[in-house]
């Protein structure tokens, strides 16, 4: 909801550079979270397997361990943020104003990187003992705070100022930080029988390794998509303004198909860490196929209204004066209608995997799928020509612009919900000791 509505804020009151910049920001955001899944996915598997093993206490050292874990990660990504803002922006191509914007936006959220922490791994570790509703809880708080901060200060609203985009970034800041402090006293005073003290938070390495031995590949799985993900970007942001705001804004759209998806995601995972720690293999497979049957109903139903209504869906999300945004937009909702049941089992099948504990083989699909399909096929067709650096060769592309790059986005979904089905349907998940 926060990017659904920071995107309209900027679509109906901003400029086109600034609809470049949010989509941008919203990519180094999912950047920022995938450095803390490092933490949280190890977390989470072992909170999950615990619970199910009725053993609270060491699924309540684990959490506190992840926050170890997390704080320093969190205070070296803000000052890496801080310092090399201007660069990280500039490898991403994008250039002029909005550049410009996005470096400002960075300097208002590097500094509540650890209230990002607490809230990624936190929540993370809530999913994980099955305390859903206290998740969905802080989620709220966090869109809540967001959306009514960044409005009131964009605008300018009643007594306040009018910082317009500075109002965006700030609202974002506020809503972290709510939201850390939210998890934080959940935590502290109890929930599903874990209780955070302060006898747990000192370090344990022996867990810290556990954490990290299964988190570092399902970190790396989703750095390896979030990077691919800036990668595929840097493409688009080479076809300048115009077809970043349209990519941002079908993104932004198609995200709404995510919010089932992303919550059976979550069911899958908890079902299956915790199926697993009980002993039942057969319900930790069968609840995994529920949950992909269901949320592909949802999906392809949202995968409809992609296909027939593209340019009324855009345009909820921008001004009158950015009509030109949303035609460009249209295509690439039609595309990526047709790929809603692979894009389900991506989603809802790395989720289980990982809430298994088996993070290798997603990270393998990932790099197979992104790496080696969306990248370079997005190259070559979205760009009239590329260069390749270490051959010094010059290869002709299809030139078909921002669409190219969402065929070639749609044709790695389908390689990888085949190899994802393969790894469930082998059974080996079942097996991994964490």
């Amino acid at each position: 909801l926060v990017g659904l509505s920071d995107t309209a804020l900027t679509g109906y009151f901003l400029e086109e550079r600034h609809l470049a910049a949010i989509n941008l920001m919203a990519y180094l955001l999912w950047l920022f979270y995938a450095i803390f899944s490092v933490v949280a996915t190890g977390a989470a598997a072992l909170v999950a397997r615990y619970v199910g093993a009725r053993k609270p206490a060491v699924a309540q050292r684990a959490i506190q361990q992840s926050f170890l874990i997390g704080m320093l990660l969190a205070v070296a990504g803000a000052a890496f943020g801080l310092v090399f803002a201007e660069p990280l922006v500039g490898i991403l191509q994008l250039k002029g104003p909005s550049a410009d914007s996005s470096v400002r936006y960075l300097y208002y959220i590097m500094p509540v990187m650890p209230m990002v922490m607490i809230n990624a791994v936190g929540i993370s570790c809530l999913r994980g003992a099955g305390a859903m509703v206290q998740g969905l809880v802080v989620m709220l708080l966090v869109n809540l705070v967001n959306i009514s901060v960044s409005w009131a200060f964009c605008l300018g609203l009643g007594p306040l100022p009018r910082w317009g985009w500075d109002g965006i970034a700030f609202g974002t800041a506020c809503g972290y930080t709510v939201g850390g402090l939210a998890v934080g006293w959940m935590l502290w005073r109890g929930v599903h029988g874990l209780r955070l003290n302060v006898h747990g938070f000192r370090p344990n390495l022996r867990l810290m390794r556990r954490i990290l031995r299964i988190g570092i590949p399902g970190g790396l799985d989703t750095m390896s998509v979030v990077g691919s993900q800036l990668w595929f970007l840097s493409v688009i942001n080479m076809l300048g303004d115009r077809a970043a705001a349209a990519h941002g804004i079908a993104i932004r759209v198609e995200s709404l198909a995510f919010i089932p998806a992303a919550a059976f995601q979550v069911a899958a995972a908890t079902m299956a860490g915790q199926y697993l720690g009980a002993g039942l293999k057969t319900k930790a497979e069968r609840s995994v196929w529920a949950a992909c049957l269901i949320g592909g109903v949802f999906m392809s139903l949202a995968g409809l209204l992609f296909y027939f209504r593209p340019v009324a869906l855009a345009s909820l999300l921008l001004g009158p004066h950015q009509k030109e945004i949303a035609f460009a937009a249209a295509p690439l909702l039609r595309t990526i209608a047709l790929a809603m049941p692979p894009l389900t089992l991506v989603i809802v099948l790395s989720g289980a995997l990982r809430g298994a504990g088996d993070t290798r083989w997603p990270l393998a699909f990932s790099l197979i799928g992104l790496l080696g399909i969306r990248v370079p096929a997005a190259h070559w067709l979205a760009l009239e020509a590329l260069h390749v650096p270490l051959l010094g060769a010059r290869i002709t592309g299809l030139g078909l612009g921002v669409v190219g790059a969402w065929y070639a986005m749609v044709t790695d979904l389908y390689v990888r919900a085949v190899l994802m089905v393969w790894r469930v349907r082998h059974g080996g998940w079942k097996d991994v000791r964490v």
